[in-house]
């Protein structure tokens, strides 16, 4: 498994410690506390009502902050339910994905420009989709790359084998990640699968593999950044497990996972935290101070606070507007539904 930095924030492989500069590492670092504090509020705002459907993702931080780094604007992202931090330093408006949250119409609607797909609540399909996305990169000549993200439940769905083996055998330019947070809703790894390993599943279509700590931000960036230039240079897909652990609940819907999770495990890997790690790096090549932090923080709290005011001033969403949306072009049926609406 591919580590950079130990648990206390040491180089322990100084061969794969990636080339970032001063201002990317504090990019990465200020994202990750940004999107912790923003996890916070919206669990909050959850339990308020004032959001709808969320996933925690306190813990993987790592994985997700670094992934995406490691891509190009012009690249497509394709994210699941608990991938909206990517998709929102990817360039979704985070307001935007509060109206998704809500199940609001708008919050799917993607400016111009912003390569995202809206996130994946069936489990499996952004697989497949994210596929497709490659093989049209491929065939329009246009030198881009699809990344999708699944967790580690999600890789039992017969959607997950059927993606990465089409991506393998037509050599599209995508990057599967796997982040595997232990337990998917309820159920532990060993208990979904008899393999010994997520990312050794990419043999059987064909692809590379890499598996990663994913509590190490530098890990993750490097192995997805090589995974995404194998990718744009035309050598075809990589699949990447991404070793992590969610420290809240898999969703705000009433999920418990005292039940499923003990204490001891819990604090072992709260002991491997993704943001105590990369700080402590930081901190030790002078690159971060308190100070940075509590700017971020209140940077944080203010954005929040902004996106949920223009979530709240989003006029609320019509039944004629929900259909209106579903086709370019409306078949019969909810033609006549639609119908009854605006009598």
């Amino acid at each position: 498994m591919l580590q950079i930095l130990d648990v206390d924030g040491h180089v322990v492989n100084e061969e794969q410690l990636p080339k970032l500069s001063h201002e990317e590492l504090r990019a990465m670092m200020r994202k990750m506390v940004f999107t912790r504090i923003w996890d916070q509020r919206a669990i909050k705002l959850t339990r308020q009502g004032r959001l709808g459907f969320y996933a925690p993702v306190a813990g993987q931080e790592a994985s997700m902050i670094g992934s995406e780094a490691a891509t190009l604007k012009e690249d497509f992202l394709l994210p699941s339910y608990r991938d909206v931090p990517q998709a929102v330093w990817h360039g979704w408006p985070m307001y935007q994905a509060f109206l998704y949250s809500r199940g609001h119409v708008h919050g799917g609607q993607m400016p111009e420009g912003v390569n995202v797909l809206m996130p994946q609540i069936i489990i499996g399909a952004q697989i497949v989709q994210a596929a497709g996305v490659a093989l049209a990169f491929k065939l329009r000549r246009e030198n881009r790359v699809a990344i999708t993200y699944i967790g580690d439940g999600g890789t039992s769905q017969g959607d997950f084998y059927e993606g990465i083996n089409f991506a393998g055998a037509y050599q599209a330019p995508a990057v599967f990640i796997i982040q595997n947070n232990q337990f998917a809703i309820s159920v532990p790894v060993h208990l979904q699968t008899a393999a010994e390993t997520l990312a050794q599943k990419a043999a059987a279509a064909g692809i590379p593999s890499e598996r990663v700590d994913g509590m190490d931000v530098l890990a993750v960036y490097s192995a997805t950044k090589r995974a995404v230039e194998r990718a744009r240079a035309g050598e075809g897909p990589t699949l990447i497990e991404s070793m992590t652990f969610r420290f809240g609940p898999h969703t705000m819907s009433g999920d418990d996972p005292t039940r499923y999770r003990s204490k001891e495990l819990e604090e072992a890997w709260q002991k491997r935290d993704p943001l105590v790690r990369f700080r402590s790096y930081l901190e030790g090549q002078n690159l971060w101070s308190q100070a940075d932090e509590e700017a971020v923080i209140e940077e944080a709290k203010t954005a929040v606070n902004e996106a949920l005011a223009k979530a709240d001033a989003q006029p609320k969403m019509t039944v004629p507007e929900l259909i209106d949306a579903m086709f370019e072009q409306l078949p019969d049926d909810l033609r006549a539904q639609r119908a009854e609406f605006v009598k």
